[in-house]
């Protein structure tokens, strides 16, 4: 490996963030997946959930959308809930899912500097009940137009950059975003040129 490739592979590694996670509850196109992917190699988000409770488990994402960023993320796929949240549990504090309920707070009312895990619904109807019952609450992103709900993967991109935001001005980006071990661990992975997905 060249100095300038791990040059570059370190600065990439020293502002991942594992404590911002994104899950994709039953997602149907993969380009999708794959646009949600692209953003969160761009604003240092390492893990990604892909639950798959009512749809078949995906075998490949959209390569033109995602720019091969799931060559550097860690993908965890699930075909059950429960065994997702128990995972989930270990990871964040607190999962919010993208709903539109009585009780949903705004993006913008949310700390995401804290242990947080933000669920993105499927292309027709949103995050389930199922998987709203099982999170610690419901978020939305504030709109003021006719039809109240963005694409899935502008929705994800507009919550990650107030994530970003929000994680700068909290000087995250400043520190080491990984733990010592995973941080070798993804170290060896994409110095020998990608990343394995994580499949389960």
């Amino acid at each position: 490996m060249t100095p300038e490739r791990e040059q570059r592979i370190t600065s990439v590694l020293d502002k991942r963030q594992e404590n911002l996670i994104i899950v994709l509850e039953n997602v149907f196109d993969p380009h999708n997946i794959s646009a949600v992917m692209r953003t969160c190699d761009a604003v240092g988000v390492q893990d990604i959930f892909v639950l798959n409770t009512r749809i078949p488990r995906h075998k490949k994402w959209g390569a033109k959308s995602s720019s091969s960023a799931a060559n550097w993320l860690t993908v965890h796929q699930y075909d059950d809930a429960s065994a997702c949240f128990a995972e989930l549990r270990k990871r964040a504090d607190r999962i919010f899912a993208t709903h539109l309920a009585s009780d949903a707070v705004s993006l913008y009312e949310m700390d995401l500097t804290a242990r947080v895990a933000l669920i993105f619904g499927n292309e027709h109807s949103g995050v389930s009940e199922e998987i709203c019952a099982m999170a610690d609450g419901n978020f939305i992103i504030p709109q003021t137009g006719i039809i109240r709900s963005l694409n899935i993967s502008v929705a994800c991109a507009v919550t990650l950059y107030e994530a970003f935001r929000q994680k700068t001005l909290a000087r995250h980006y400043d520190r080491p975003g990984l733990n010592p071990g995973r941080y070798e661990e993804l170290l060896k992975e994409w110095s020998r040129g990608q990343l394995t997905n994580n499949l389960k």
